[in-house]
């Protein structure tokens, strides 16, 4: 199953269009999906540096953007949309602790757990669901996610030809590791 995705995404990195998909890819696992967009951020910029930072700017605005799309279902569909998602996540039952932390740590939080692999979907929906201020959850989803990206895109600019062997051997071991990073985050988020 992991290998049947990566070999998508690599796929897609390489289509005409893998800036199109690179950029739904990153809309949605801001608000409802499980594919991050790193696995084919990074191939796309290893293979052209040249375009590094339009890549990190695509994939930053689409992921902000998704977590409008995140932010809406927390705020008008959150009893239709919302819970489902958070019970896939089994975080329903700390739900309140998790919005007392947003409350306690505010715009923090977003920008925080936008570094992190836990999935920046359940950040989106629960901000909506505590209506939590719009222009501050946009303002620091962009600032996270933007950072997050173009350090990457940086570092693959910067030492992309270093990194392309590196990354060629090791890509489904990275992906597996993201993965499991993902995992324990939701576990973290859950149990701490």
């Amino acid at each position: 199953m992991l290998g049947k995705i990566y070999n998508w995404l690599i796929e897609k990195s390489k289509h005409p269009y893998a800036v199109w998909y690179l950029g739904a890819i990153a809309f949605l696992e801001s608000s409802v999906s499980f594919l991050p967009p790193d696995p084919m951020l990074i191939p796309m910029v290893v293979a052209n540096r040249s375009k590094a930072w339009f890549l990190a700017f695509v994939t930053t605005m689409s992921s902000a953007a998704g977590g409008i799309l995140g932010y809406a279902i927390g705020f008008y569909l959150f009893d239709v949309i919302g819970i489902p998602i958070l019970k896939t996540y089994g975080l329903l039952p700390e739900l309140a602790a998790f919005q007392n932390w947003f409350h306690k740590w505010g715009v923090w939080a977003i920008i925080l757990k936008g570094f992190t692999p836990i999935p920046f979907k359940l950040v989106t929906i629960t901000c909506g669901a505590i209506k939590f201020s719009f222009w501050s959850f946009l303002g620091a989803s962009i600032l996270s996610r933007g950072v997050r990206f173009f350090v990457e895109a940086f570092l693959l600019w910067k030492f992309g030809p270093k990194l392309n062997n590196i990354i060629q051997k090791n890509i489904m071991l990275m992906f597996v590791g993201f993965l499991v990073a993902l995992v324990v985050g939701v576990w973290m988020l859950k149990y701490l």
